[in-house]
């Protein structure tokens, strides 16, 4: 398998990060720090990756409203709650979308379907692209030794694992649900 990395990882990485890729990212930092994969190529690749992703997403939405609007039916609240955010944290919702698991998708399309214009957009995404990738490709890199660590603690005692990512998963449930709650205005 590692040496099909050489060969399909890029591309892997690639595909993985158009639609966020955090975790594809995250793997390849690490096996850039066992050296099998090249820390600074998965960067680049991950950067253009979701740089592309992201404008293809606002892309959509700008010109094809009506015909995405029905598949964002059980998005409303989501995509409400991208708006609110886009109009509370204005510009910076760009780089900060990029981190917020589960609304990395949205916004794009949140921004794409308000009159923002395409070229800021583009500027602020390619630069929030490459921070991103930064951050995330260089933190796993670094925390490659740590999680080496980790793993071979619960290669030990596997039963954690589903326990962790169980934990994660309603972590993040909790969240959205919290978000996109229906609060009753109290007079």
């Amino acid at each position: 398998m590692f040496e099909n990395l050489h060969t399909w990882g890029y591309l892997l990485l690639f595909l993985y990060t158009l639609g966020g890729g955090f975790i594809a990212l995250v793997a390849a930092g690490i096996l850039s720090f066992t050296g099998e994969l090249n820390i600074w190529v998965c960067i680049a690749v991950a950067c253009v990756s979701n740089f592309l992703g992201d404008t293809g997403l606002f892309w959509v939405s700008r010109y094809n409203k009506k015909d995405i609007m029905p598949y964002l039916k059980k998005q409303r609240r989501n995509l409400a709650l991208s708006q609110i955010l886009f109009k509370r944290y204005g510009d910076r919702i760009i780089l900060f979308q990029k981190f917020i698991y589960g609304l990395k998708t949205l916004v794009p399309i949140a921004i794409g379907i308000t009159k923002y214009s395409f070229l800021k957009f583009s500027i602020l995404n390619a630069v929030s692209s490459l921070v991103w990738a930064l951050i995330i490709g260089l933190l796993s890199f670094y925390a490659g030794d740590f999680v080496q660590e980790i793993y071979s603690h619960i290669k030990e005692k596997p039963y954690i694992a589903p326990l962790i990512l169980a934990l994660v998963v309603a972590a993040i449930i909790c969240y959205f649900k919290f978000a996109t709650k229906k609060r009753i205005k109290s007079e």
